[in-house]
């Protein structure tokens, strides 16, 4: 994630919400709670002015308060409390007493854990997933375009900074056109609230861990967006930021203690340098700036050595996995967070939720810098990360120069063969998110230079590599432009909006070029579906030559051959190399285009061209 405007830190001290409830009880989180958990300690925040003057009083069967936390704001007590496995669901009141003061009470829930079996299922390289920027997607009620009392009411699509009105119900709109595609998960950019007064739709900098933004909805649509997803053999993944806050966040307005948040004697920004964290050479210094200092002026940078802190954030991310039943998190700006938290945090939601997989973001150059944060490397650290997969920045990089570059010794396609041929850095590179492009990198089509050929190649390569392979909303259709500002590559997906003139959802509003890309990606995204060569085969790669990089995907079922060709000229390609997997194998068939080879001895592969070849007997 990358921003570049900045607020002033006055905004950041402002003190005090409005209370929405009774004056001395603002709210409790998590509002309600599950029985049957298998950590049984819940700790709940209570906020309301002065209520760290009352004593606290409840009584259910099975929970009992074992601790109560008092910090430096009396406006807040952090209650521990102990589930027991036979605790029956239920309601139960939390009663607040203060000498001469009006007994307060708030009815407390533990509710019955759904046990539905297409529930948390995890996000693996099975699955190919469609990242979504929810603003800019689809439209589906223009009821909540504009909120009012909301920090930010202007509604403009023809401006990049302000929101232009998509929200959870468009995407749930669409979910027809999403299965077609062959998509099996969605990623959506964060959709908590965020109550900040300029650029809120991106989602990163929420003001609520427990609240949809209402202008994308509520949590009862999202949770139906998630059922409705399940209905269909598809997943969500949901994104988390846990470095920091927005600064309007409602915790932050009336800070518990000072020490929820990095406190600089002067604004400090992370130098964002991740070398700092495995430099055996490293200053204490830098490592602190890296870590700790602010992403942003309007983003706190959250102190995860505060135990209560820990808790709030784990919590939160745990009551949306059981409630909306999620099957992954993508986690944002993971390098910047303290990593001892990261790896205690990982092993809590393993342990709750053993099928609940994640990955997270690595915007890192160099591959010893992205193994470093992942899984089973322990190397300068001294513990685990417990982090199965991250997004593959360096395939990424890879892929790129493959179709840029000329080819040479560490040129070209040899970038991206050498990047895969590293994969024993890795526990498992297969838990590696694959891309060609997100919300905050340029479209790949531009990347390319709109040249349809290495478009069609970089699909081809995304859908049949190692990994699991995420496309960027739009990409299937040609959507284009450079990272100069974000804004450019994060436009509306046309059609998503009553009135407008394309509708690119539908056959008949897109061009005949961009319905060729929809259908190449259709066409091999749901060979992968139905085929498990692609998804959790076996990979041989060898050694490109002469700007051609063959490899295979392959089980005891089938075999895939790709020979991606990345010259400007056709070549005859002899297989004679390829006997290790050509073994028995006499034709193919070109998946994209149904067409048969007969012979596998030599065959003309055309100029910038990627073929994706069954093997056949």
């Amino acid at each position: 994630m990358k921003f570049k405007f900045t607020f002033s830190l006055v905004c950041f001290f402002l003190q005090f919400a409005a209370f929405a409830q009774v004056p001395d009880l603002e709210r409790i989180e998590p509002s309600f709670w599950w029985v049957g958990m298998n950590n049984p300690k819940l700790q709940l925040v209570v906020h309301g002015k002065g209520i760290a003057s009352r004593e606290v009083k409840l009584n259910h069967t099975g929970v009992t308060l074992s601790q109560v936390h008092k910090v430096e704001s009396p406006n807040y007590l952090f209650l521990d409390l102990l589930v027991a496995a036979d605790a029956k669901p239920g309601k139960f009141n939390i009663e607040f007493q203060g000498k001469n003061q009006k007994k307060l009470s708030y009815t407390y829930e533990l509710k019955e854990r759904d046990k539905s079996s297409n529930r948390i299922l995890g996000v693996t390289n099975k699955d190919f997933i469609y990242l979504i920027m929810p603003d800019r997607f689809a439209n589906g009620d223009k009821r909540n375009d504009v909120i009012k009392g909301m920090q930010e009411t202007t509604l403009n699509r023809d401006s990049m900074y302000y929101r232009h009105g998509g929200d959870i119900q468009g995407i749930i709109n669409n979910l027809d056109y999403l299965e077609d595609l062959g998509v099996t998960a969605l990623w959506l950019n964060p959709v908590l609230e965020n109550d900040q007064p300029k650029t809120s739709y991106h989602g990163y900098a929420n003001t609520e861990n427990y609240k949809i933004d209402p202008r994308f909805g509520d949590n009862a649509l999202y949770k139906k967006l998630v059922d409705e997803s399940h209905a269909r053999g598809m997943k969500v993944i949901k994104d988390l930021v846990h470095n920091h806050f927005g600064s309007q966040h409602w915790i932050l307005k009336d800070m518990p203690s000072k020490d929820w948040v990095h406190n600089w004697p002067e604004f400090t920004k992370s130098s964002f340098k991740d070398q700092v964290l495995f430099d055996p050479y490293a200053s204490e210094a830098d490592r602190k700036i890296m870590t700790d200092g602010w992403f942003d002026g309007h983003m706190p940078d959250l102190n995860q050595n505060n135990e209560l802190v820990k808790n709030y954030l784990t919590q939160s991310h745990i009551w949306w996995i059981e409630y909306a039943g999620l099957d992954g998190f993508r986690l944002d700006t993971y390098a910047y967070n303290d990593p001892e938290f990261m790896a205690e945090w990982a092993k809590l939601i393993k342990a709750e939720y053993p099928r609940f997989t994640f990955f997270a973001e690595t915007w890192v150059h160099g591959i010893p810098n992205q193994t470093f944060f992942t899984q089973g490397n322990t190397i300068n650290r001294g513990f685990d990360t417990e982090l199965p997969g991250v997004t593959d920045f360096q395939t990424l990089w890879g892929i790129n120069e493959t179709l840029n570059g000329k080819f040479g010794w560490n040129e070209g396609v040899n970038k991206l063969y050498t990047t895969i041929a590293s994969d024993f850095m890795y526990q498992d590179a297969t838990r590696n998110v694959v891309f060609l492009d997100n919300h905050d990198l340029s479209r790949f089509y531009s990347v390319v230079g709109e040249d349809f050929d290495d478009f069609k190649s970089g699909i081809a390569w995304l859908l049949t590599t190692r990994g699991i392979p995420q496309l960027y909303y739009g990409t299937e259709i040609l959507m284009k432009n450079f990272s100069n500002p974000d804004g450019l590559v994060r436009e509306d997906f046309k059609g998503g909006w009553a009135g407008d003139k394309e509708n690119k959802f539908t056959a008949q509003g897109r061009t005949q070029k961009e319905n060729e890309a929809f259908g190449f990606v259709r066409t091999l995204a749901n060979y992968r579906k139905n085929n498990e060569v692609l998804q959790t085969g076996k990979l041989m790669q060898y050694v490109p030559e002469n700007g051609i990089y063959v490899y295979f995907r392959y089980n005891a079922d089938k075999t895939v051959m790709i020979i991606m060709n990345t010259n400007d000229t056709a070549s005859d390609l002899s297989l004679k190399r390829f006997y290790e997997r050509l073994d028995g194998f006499t034709q193919a068939v070109n998946i994209i285009s149904s067409q048969k080879i007969n012979s596998l001895q030599t065959i003309n592969v055309p100029a910038k061209t990627t073929w994706v070849l069954e093997l056949q007997k």
